[in-house]
């Protein structure tokens, strides 16, 4: 089996939380810059839509792959783009009716909202997912290199 699809719990959650926390820091001042809210209430708002979307992160990414194992495909070009464009559409049906409440805006504006996040999102998710696929791929190797060598 190919070991960059044999992932814990464990490292699931710190694949997520690695994601979710760059995306706090990059979120809450510039939503707060342009929407003119506080940076107390839009941080609030981007921690809420974190915790979502590190929950759906695991279980969406968990998901892809399996699908990945069953269905054989590379993470090519294109497979990478359909994962986040699937990703980023399951996060709008969750989002959007939280940021219409705590914005106190409608669902249309929320929405609208929600697009220009995607936008932001759609290339984040693609670099982020990327670089630690990469990385990641560089440390089991090196640990697989580590194990199978011999005891002096």
């Amino acid at each position: 089996m190919n070991p960059s699809l044999q992932k814990s719990v464990k490292e699931r959650f710190f694949h997520a939380l690695g994601f979710e926390v760059l995306a706090i820091a990059l979120c809450a001042p510039l939503g707060a810059w342009l929407l003119g809210y506080s940076l107390a209430h839009m941080g609030l708002l981007t921690l809420m839509i974190s915790l979502i979307a590190m929950a759906w992160n695991m279980v969406f990414n968990a998901v892809f792959d399996g699908a990945q194992r069953r269905l054989g495909f590379r993470r090519t070009l294109a497979a990478r783009a359909v994962h986040s464009v699937l990703f980023e559409v399951g996060l709008i049906l969750a989002v959007v009716p939280l940021a219409a409440w705590w914005l106190d805006i409608g669902l249309w504006q929320a929405f609208v909202l929600d697009i220009g996040i995607v936008l932001f999102f759609l290339p984040y998710t693609f670099a982020f997912n990327w670089t630690y696929d990469h990385l990641r791929d560089i440390i089991v190797a090196r640990h697989l290199r580590k194990k199978a060598l011999p005891a002096a």
